[in-house]
């Protein structure tokens, strides 16, 4: 038997159960990893929660929970022939990441470089393609400056470097707390709220946008004259006619996971993690997400 997390009802974290499940195996095509890390994402909890994200993502009372893991590659089904037994590995599965075993194409996964914790790269997955795609489809260059909303969260944290590689002044908003941080990633932190463009004008002219935390920097951005072909947004839903590009994960580069990967492995990039809980604990784990003002990844370890 292994472990997995399911739930019988849509609610919140409470409906969240560790339980065993008969141990899946690898067929023809397919490896199993051994997952040993799994990341959260705000939108596991709009699916569990139920409603439009349920819907939208096939959420169902009796799914698994959770999207991206991290792990080693314990079978290898017949006719596999890039990956073998052992190899690290990490990748994303919608309704699957939070248990003990994964079964995949290994076209879904990537290998985890040297120097890069399998608790790190379960925390890539969504964000780092997210953050690529938000940030690829501004064409910065070092003449803009990039107003970045929700600039120290999962996909933040990633979408802030990436645009500041550009050479591009980046904006960041962010919470008191995370100011110091966002300044050590070469970005000029403001906080979010009321008032959001006066403070914005008294640091910098926006050329470019990209709103990763609702709908404040879109608007932000249109009153600086940005643009719609220059905003971005992953969580503007209900505002889809709003005068901004509707990105996420999909529009990233095939090779931006691999690239991401090997920032974090050289230490040109980093992604904080703002908490890691135990399995037993997944509950806790969803609830500190929710609370929000969530610094990088929150992580569930499974060894």
């Amino acid at each position: 038997m292994a472990r997995a997390v399911r739930y019988e009802q849509f609610g919140g974290p409470e409906v969240l159960k560790v339980v065993e499940v008969e141990e899946p195996h690898a067929g023809p095509g397919e490896v199993r990893v051994r997952v040993s890390a799994a990341g959260l994402n705000p939108v596991d909890y709009k699916i569990f929660h139920g409603g439009p994200a349920a819907e939208a993502f096939g959420g169902a009372p009796g799914s698994g929970v959770g999207n991206d893991f991290a792990g080693v590659v314990d079978e290898v089904g017949e006719g596999v022939t890039e990956l073998s037994v052992g190899d690290r590995v990490f990748g994303g599965k919608r309704h699957e990441a939070i248990a003990d075993f994964v079964v995949t194409s290994p076209r879904a996964l990537h290998r985890t470089p040297d120097g890069v914790t399998d608790e790190l790269a379960a925390g890539l997955s969504i964000a780092g393609r997210t953050a690529a795609a938000a940030i690829g489809q501004l064409d910065l260059g070092a003449s803009d400056t990039v107003l970045i909303g929700g600039a120290a969260g999962g996909v933040g944290v990633l979408a802030t470097q990436l645009a500041a590689r550009t050479g591009a002044t980046v904006i960041g908003t962010a919470s008191e707390r995370n100011h110091e941080f966002l300044r050590g990633l070469d970005a000029i932190p403001v906080s979010y709220g009321d008032g959001l463009a006066d403070r914005v004008k008294d640091l910098g002219t926006p050329t470019a946008a990209a709103d990763l935390n609702g709908v404040e920097v879109i608007e932000t951005a249109k009153e600086f004259g940005v643009p719609a072909g220059r905003i971005t947004a992953i969580a503007a839903h209900g505002h889809e006619d709003g005068g901004f590009v509707a990105t996420g994960g999909v529009d990233a580069p095939a090779d931006a996971l691999p690239r991401i990967a090997q920032g974090l492995a050289d230490g040109s990039l980093v992604l904080p993690l703002e908490a890691s809980y135990p399995l037993e604990q997944v509950a806790d784990a969803y609830r500190r997400l929710e609370q929000g003002h969530v610094r990088g990844k929150i992580i569930i370890t499974l060894n």
